[in-house]
């Protein structure tokens, strides 16, 4: 399953995906991951059980480079429940849309092959977000 958090910037997103790291790392029977491109601003708000993946050292420049980067941590960690992506835009390095739908639609296929849970923020105003996203938040 894919959900997202949208919003405008600024509106909270962060705060509810780091409240949801911590209620999954909590009852989840694998492993859960966070990634962000700055985890050391998260750092001492989520629990030390989660693993943490920082994207700022990797370049990731497209949606394809990023959805490479999530296969890495999967083939490397077969028992990964749950991946939660901080401001998704930032990672990839743009707010452009094209590419973005095939992304969701790669995860959902890993997601029901692998069994893994994702959540993404996403920091787009809720009024005007393309359908596909409207249907995929929570």
């Amino acid at each position: 399953m894919v959900e997202l958090l949208i919003g405008k910037k600024v509106t909270g997103k962060t705060k509810a995906l780091i409240e949801s790291v911590n209620n999954a790392s909590s009852v989840a029977k694998g492993n859960v991951v966070f990634i962000s491109d700055n985890t050391s601003r998260s750092m001492y708000d989520i629990k030390s059980k989660v693993r943490m993946a920082d994207t700022s050292e990797f370049d990731i420049e497209a949606y394809n480079e990023f959805f490479g980067f999530i296969c890495g941590i999967v083939s490397r960690d077969f028992d990964v429940t749950n991946i939660f992506i901080d401001g998704i835009f930032r990672i990839v390095g743009t707010t452009e849309l094209d590419g973005f739908e095939s992304f969701l639609e790669r995860l959902e296929s890993m997601s029901a092959k692998f069994n893994i849970q994702f959540v993404i923020s996403v920091s787009i105003d809720a009024d005007t977000a393309p359908e596909y996203i409207k249907k995929l938040s929570v």
